[in-house]
């Protein structure tokens, strides 16, 4: 072994070679170790085979081969293994025996990517809450008095048959009231006691399953160590009904469509930058065709929706919910899985 394979070896950081095809001809043990692939099984295939799905452009990596220089992306996500996998990649040229190859090295970061990520998310999304409370409070106050107007202005028309447009304005009122009355939602939790959480998540179970315009297959997989522990039952109730019925409404068209809810205990959980020693970990899995990349980073605000005709409420509602709970929403997704989950800290 030569001084500079022994070195490349012991990198912490994944280093591939690459010819001008992305074909794999060199690869560390820290690439075997990320990419779950011996060295030998990776240099019989293309850098592409080693995932299954990515939004980056990979003919950025083919760059320097023109330019001479290395080019960095250092927020880049790829689908390993059906895990998604947030790094850094930096393709640099090097000349070995007069021909050209791509030295590719690779960099976990999703630790910081998540923390950086959650703590922006938080921030922007109690703006988003300011913003939209104080919204829908002017919008909430001249709707009574316009309810209110048309109701007098009803009872002075002579003729009965202009009802029916005194009658539109109240219908109209109302459903604009109800909008904002969900856009401001409980503003605390109420009373909290000790619940099991797995007949909260059996309600919402039956609640879709009954529903006839649903025609999924639910998958259970509960962990039943899980203890009771204290929550507004209600309110978690509806936090996983609203992030349930989404899914379940994306798989209408959808043949084979299935929901996975899964339960389990989270070790060492940080939630809005804080360490908890337990938490609840709820995971709502379906194989639907993903969340639009252009709205992830979004998907929690108000009147944000994947779903044609949806109000965008549902997501943001249960975020309220949660947070009310000190706990949090994560989201990954890309064609054929979408996984939500609910982080709730247990004492």
């Amino acid at each position: 072994m030569d001084f500079s394979t022994q070195l490349l070896d012991n990198q912490v950081t994944a280093i591939l070679l690459l010819d001008d095809q992305r074909n794999i001809h060199y690869a560390n043990p820290a690439a075997e170790q990320l990419f779950s692939q011996s060295a030998q099984r990776m240099a019989a295939h293309v850098f592409d085979d080693l995932f299954q799905h990515t939004k980056f452009d990979l003919s950025t990596l083919m760059i320097p081969l023109d330019t001479g220089q290395s080019v960095t992306d250092s927020d880049v996500c790829m689908i390993v293994n059906n895990s998604p996998l947030y790094i850094e990649v930096t393709s640099s040229p090097i000349e070995i025996r007069k021909s050209l190859y791509l030295l590719v090295e690779i960099r976990q970061i999703e630790q910081q990517r998540r923390l950086s990520q959650e703590i922006n998310q938080h921030a922007q999304q109690q703006a988003a809450k300011v913003l939209v409370r104080s919204l829908a409070h002017e919008i909430k106050n001249p709707l009574g008095g316009l309810r209110g107007a048309a109701q007098l202005l009803e009872r002075m028309l002579p003729n009965p048959d202009l009802h029916e447009y005194t009658q539109i304005i109240i219908e109209q009122a109302d459903r604009l009231r109800n909008l904002v009355d969900r856009l401001l939602g409980p503003q605390k939790p109420g009373q909290k006691k000790p619940e099991n959480l797995h007949a909260i998540i059996e309600k919402v179970r039956q609640l879709i399953e009954l529903n006839s315009s649903y025609q999924v297959r639910i998958i259970r997989d509960y962990d039943p160590s899980l203890p009771d522990f204290d929550m507004d039952a209600e309110q978690i109730e509806q936090a996983l009904l609203n992030i349930i019925s989404n899914a379940a409404e994306v798989l209408k068209e959808q043949p084979d469509g299935t929901i996975t809810l899964r339960t389990r205990t989270d070790y060492q959980t940080n939630i809005h930058g804080q360490r908890h020693r337990l938490a609840v970990k709820i995971e709502i899995i379906d194989n639907g065709p993903g969340i639009p990349s252009h709205i992830q980073d979004t998907l929690f605000y108000p009147m944000v929706s994947a779903r044609e005709g949806g109000t965008g409420l549902g997501l943001s509602i249960s975020q309220n919910l949660i947070d009310q709970h000190n706990g949090k929403i994560d989201v990954t997704s890309w064609p054929g899985k979408t996984a939500f989950t609910v982080y709730l800290p247990l004492k």
